[in-house]
C-alpha cells in the first residue's frame, strides 16, 4: 500500500515538473514566433490541453516511435531524435486543429529541439534527484 502511493506521489511530481516547464517553452516561442498559435480566446486552456497532449504522447507514442527509429537514430548519432519530438508536435497540432497551429516547420523543428533538450535537463536535474530523495525518506 506505501509503495502505491509512492508511486502515485512520484507520478504527480513528475506530471507537475513537466507541465509547468512544457507551459514555459510554450510561452517563451509563442511571443518570439508569429507561425506558432495558440487560439487567443481561450489561451490558457488550450495551452493546458496542447501541454497535456504532448505529455500523454510522449509517455505512450514516443517510447513506439524511438523503438522503431532506433537503427536512424543510432546513425545519426542522436541528430533525427528531435524529429520525433516533430512528429509529437505536429500530432498535437492536427489534434488541437486550428487551436494550436505550427505553420512553419522550421519553428516546429526549433521547438522540438527545446522539448528534447528540456526533457533530459528536467529527467537528470530535477526529476531524478526529487524521486531518489523521495525513495531515501
Amino acid at each position: 500500500m506505501k509503495k502505491d502511493k509512492f508511486n502515485l506521489l512520484t507520478k504527480t511530481i513528475e506530471w507537475l515538473i513537466y507541465m509547468f516547464f512544457y507551459a514555459i517553452v510554450f510561452f517563451v516561442v509563442s511571443n518570439f514566433f508569429d507561425s506558432f498559435y495558440i487560439d487567443i480566446e481561450h489561451s490558457g486552456i488550450y495551452s493546458f490541453l496542447a501541454v497535456v497532449i504532448i505529455y500523454i504522447l510522449n509517455k505512450t507514442i514516443k517510447p513506439i516511435l524511438f523503438f522503431l527509429t532506433i537503427p536512424i537514430t543510432g546513425i545519426t548519432l542522436g541528430l533525427f531524435y528531435p524529429c520525433i519530438n516533430l512528429f509529437i508536435l505536429k500530432l498535437t497540432d492536427w489534434i488541437l486543429g486550428s487551436h494550436f497551429q505550427l505553420n512553419n516547420i522550421f519553428i516546429a523543428f526549433f521547438i522540438a529541439i527545446l522539448i528534447s533538450i528540456m526533457n533530459s535537463l528536467i529527467d537528470n536535474i530535477i526529476v531524478n534527484p526529487i524521486i531518489r530523495r523521495l525513495r531515501k525518506s
